[in-house]
């Protein structure tokens, strides 16, 4: 069977933690003095993974303290399981496509549901669109596993939250024509990128360069930040604990070899 190469670069690093561990749990070799230097017993240097993962890219784009803290985050765990994943930045008003590896692959403006929120209405995936009021229209903020699928008129879409129909979908500038959707989104201002019923309107173009190919192929974990919680509260994010005195001693040692 041949393994991915994003699965085989997380078992070599899951193989220098568990040496580094190893080692700061046995004792100090012995070193054995031969002829030539030291011999069988001495101590070996061994790599250690990174305390945090490397700040993310995002491609020269402005993005939000929360969106490079999440990233780090997603790589550092690997909360993705070896998917690729897809950041929505509510507060910014923008989608951002990264490889399983936390690598990005590209990124766009996009438009939200019209009120600003972290939650979904209950049953409001039930009700007929005419019936959500304009304070109902939010784009919830969570972890998904978002998959390729149709809306009930047959097009194709990235269902985010099937039961309350959150999806990301091409923009419809025809749909509403007085809505503006397609000028809203080549704006230069995010003001006016909150307009839809909760979900995620994305530039027709970027849909089947960067979206459909992903989806079509496998699923993928689409993260949507919060504008009003935190981001322990909705992905149980913690901050890395910081290293102990000895874990400190052995990187400051194997840094000056």
């Amino acid at each position: 069977m041949r393994i991915p190469s994003s699965l085989a670069q997380d078992i070599r690093n899951g193989a220098l933690i568990g040496a580094a561990v190893l080692t700061l749990l046995m004792p100090p070799a012995k070193l054995v003095q031969g002829p030539d230097g030291p011999q069988a017993g001495a101590a070996i240097a061994v790599p250690l993974a990174p305390l945090s993962a490397p700040e993310p890219d995002f491609g020269g784009v402005e993005a939000t303290a929360n969106a490079h803290e999440l990233v780090q985050w997603i790589a550092r765990t690997g909360d993705n399981a070896g998917m690729p994943f897809v950041l929505v930045d509510k507060p910014a008003a923008r989608l951002h496509v990264f490889n399983a590896n936390a690598s990005l692959r590209d990124s766009t403006p996009v438009l939200l549901g019209f009120a600003p929120g972290d939650d979904t209405v209950p049953g409001i995936g039930n009700r007929p669109v005419e019936q959500v009021k304009p304070h109902e229209r939010t784009t919830p903020a969570g972890r998904f596993v978002g998959h390729l699928g149709h809306n009930l008129t047959g097009e194709d879409v990235v269902w985010v939250d099937y039961d309350a129909a959150v999806s990301m979908h091409r923009v419809r500038p025809t749909l509403q024509p007085k809505e503006r959707r397609a000028e809203r989104l080549a704006s230069a201002t995010i003001d006016d990128n909150r307009i839809s019923y909760g979900c995620i309107n994305v530039p027709a173009a970027f849909y089947e360069a960067q979206l459909k190919p992903v989806f079509s192929t496998m699923s993928a974990v689409v993260y949507v930040l919060p504008e009003h919680k935190s981001l322990s509260e909705v992905f149980g994010l913690t901050t890395a604990p910081a290293p102990s005195p000895q874990e400190a001693r052995v990187r400051r040692s194997a840094g000056s070899v």
